[in-house]
């Protein structure tokens, strides 16, 4: 059997000093913070003498995804290429802040898109997110066939992959998402096989005081 391990990859910490929810506005990129996330990433992947067996490296089209993939693309020789399958999911409040307070809860217009958190009511159907992801991790594991791949992508994305691979549902808490910035959830296969998934966080010493807005 070959094995084949999938590394799906949160991108780093995003400047945003206005707290938006910025889903999948462009223009939104790494703060100094996410690119040290990056290369920490970067480093844990290629650093000697346990560097991982890396071949391919593929982002969402999103800036803050491509700045994650290209330090650890570089470490490796590679070009980062793009997925739009790895992109962040739609999201009604997109641009908004999300919130009572000053935020967008406060408008009763709104209230309509909270009325089914199963689906979810207010933005692109978690069922539809793990299919595209799926079909994304499938060809990454294709291209890097009895090597590794790390595809970066964003928060709900990954965790929704993640939850419909442990076959547990797709409804959550946001709250109690194993996903933090610069994670990467390990996919290994057997052929085609899932057999293995694992979960690290190879920046950690970065998270406390991180942007954690919604949208990433």
């Amino acid at each position: 059997m070959v094995a084949t391990t999938v590394h799906v990859m949160r991108h780093g910490e995003v400047h945003n000093p206005e707290g938006v929810l910025y889903g999948r506005l462009p223009g939104y990129h790494l703060s100094e913070r996410g690119h040290e996330m990056a290369s920490t990433v970067a480093a844990y992947l290629a650093d000697e003498p346990h560097r991982h067996d890396v071949v391919a490296v593929i982002a969402s089209p999103l800036q803050r995804a491509q700045e994650t993939a290209a330090p650890i693309a570089a470490a490796f020789g590679l070009e980062v290429g793009t997925d739009p399958r790895l992109i962040e999911a739609g999201n009604h409040f997109e641009g908004m802040k999300f919130g009572v307070g000053d935020g967008s809860l406060r408008h009763p217009q709104h209230w309509p898109y909270l009325r089914n958190p199963f689906r979810p009511s207010w933005g692109e159907p978690y069922v539809e997110q793990v299919a595209r992801m799926s079909a994304a991790v499938a060809d990454a594991r294709e291209l890097a066939r009895g090597h590794e791949a790390v595809v970066v992508s964003h928060q709900l994305p990954v965790w929704v992959l993640r939850l419909a691979s442990e076959k547990r549902r797709l409804w959550h808490d946001p709250r109690k998402r194993q996903c933090s910035l610069a994670s990467l959830t390990s996919l290994t296969f057997e052929d085609d096989r899932l057999v293995r998934i694992g979960y690290s966080e190879p920046a950690a010493h970065l998270l406390p005081g991180a942007a954690t807005v919604a949208g990433a």
